[in-house]
């Protein structure tokens, strides 16, 4: 199947020097930290019509946590509106006054946690990302998509600022403004190229699992500290696990992100070490030096472990083994996973879709794996389906699946 529109209007969009989308049509907003000035808020939002575009942003990188420092909201007839939630921690007004009505996001789950925290909890949904990446379009970060849809450029300059900065400057603001202006404009021609590639009930099932989304929550997150790949004695690990929590502590305690009290590199360099004393720690970092007590408890502390109580190089995973090791374990089960792949590979070019949109790698392979005893489309549907592979998913890659272990049955 061709891109159709989506593929002329990219072409047409390179062929000159793009304008820069540089103001709101109607000026920055006044950000809105007072309970009066909520209340307008959501009756202007109420009055609106149509979707609600929404948009907010976080200090990741130099607040502890995740939560949002401002809330944007722009529907037609309303405006745009610029929220502090410092100030305003309870955004349950603005909420009932979208009631069922349609968000519209870019990225959802970047944004939907933290919107749930102030009170703003979606009904239906529509994320500009997720369109983008069905329909194959070559970039998917929202200044890529306006400028595809719209021919515009949509400057990114304060993405990474700190936005729990008080008072916010008006250049931040007007960014900020910016990110829900034309949104409404590009759902409506994303869902018109949705339509005419025949994807709009895959966008619908997509957009409707979103609705149930929640971060996941990771079993010992300390294991993803930046170069622990390189130490396999179970001491060593325990330092750096008692490290991790006491950084966690501190940086919960500041409210700062824990890369601001001391970085990765610093905590594995510690444990390596493993100081008796203050004359024993690395040199070189202040943040060491700072918190010199902290580090040499926390040392400590995984030095009094009983060798039972030590952590194990690696978790144990209740899913299939590496794939690597699948030509030796199981080698018809790795002849059906490559066939299957194949095909999904073909399919997925075909529909001009990443491959992994139409199914992702590990549902895929645990139901290779552990295929279900009834091997049919129904029971590969239904196998799939406990993986969270949605139904549109479901009637692509169950009938591969069958073609796969017919092509490859049992000895």
């Amino acid at each position: 199947m061709s891109s159709g529109p989506a593929k002329g209007r990219e072409e047409e969009s390179t062929k000159a020097p793009l304008p820069l989308l540089a103001e709101p049509a109607e000026g920055v907003p006044d950000v809105i930290t007072r309970e009066s000035e909520l209340i307008a808020c959501a009756d202007a939002i109420s009055a609106g019509v149509g979707p609600v575009a929404l948009d907010a942003e976080r200090a990741s990188g130099y607040r502890y946590g995740q939560a949002a420092y401002l809330v944007q909201l722009r529907r037609e007839g309303s405006g745009t509106w610029l929220i502090d939630p410092v100030f305003l921690p309870d955004l349950q007004p603005v909420d009932e006054a979208i009631g069922t009505g349609e968000w519209i996001l870019h990225a959802a789950t970047q944004d939907l946690a933290c919107l749930r925290d102030v009170g703003l909890v979606p009904r239906q949904i529509f994320d500009t990302e997720l369109g983008a990446r069905l329909l194959g379009l070559p970039r998917v970060g929202l200044a890529a998509v306006i400028e595809h849809y719209l021919g515009i450029s949509l400057a990114k300059e304060h993405s990474a600022v700190d936005w729990s900065t008080r008072p916010l400057p008006e250049p931040w603001l007007r960014y900020a403004a910016l990110d829900v202006e034309v949104l409404t404009e590009v759902r409506n021609l994303m869902g018109a190229d949705l339509a005419a590639q025949g994807k709009s009930e895959w966008a619908r099932q997509e957009f409707t699992a979103l609705l149930d989304w929640r971060p996941t929550q990771r079993q010992d997150p300390w294991r993803r500290t930046s170069g622990l790949h390189k130490i396999r004695q179970p001491r060593i690990l325990a330092t750096v696990r008692e490290l991790w929590w006491e950084r966690d502590r501190i940086a919960r305690e500041r409210d700062t992100s824990p890369g601001r009290v001391i970085p990765d590199a610093a905590l594995v360099e510690i444990a390596q070490a493993a100081p008796a004393g203050p004359g024993d720690l690395p040199r070189g970092h202040r943040a060491i030096q700072r918190s010199q007590r902290a580090w040499l408890a926390a040392v400590e502390r995984a030095r009094e472990l009983g060798d039972d109580e030590l952590p194990p190089p690696t978790l144990k995973s209740d899913g299939p083994p590496p794939q690597r090791s699948w030509a030796n374990r199981d080698p018809l089960a790795a002849e059906r996973l490559t066939a299957t792949r194949a095909a999904l590979t073909a399919f997925a070019e075909e529909h001009t879709i990443p491959i992994e949109n139409v199914c992702s790698p590990d549902p895929l392979r645990r139901v290779v794996w552990s295929p279900p005893s009834e091997r049919g489309t129904e029971g590969f549907a239904a196998a799939l389906a406990e993986h969270g592979v949605r139904p549109w998913q479901q009637e692509i890659v169950a009938p591969l699946l069958v073609a796969a272990f017919e092509a490859h049955p049992d000895a």
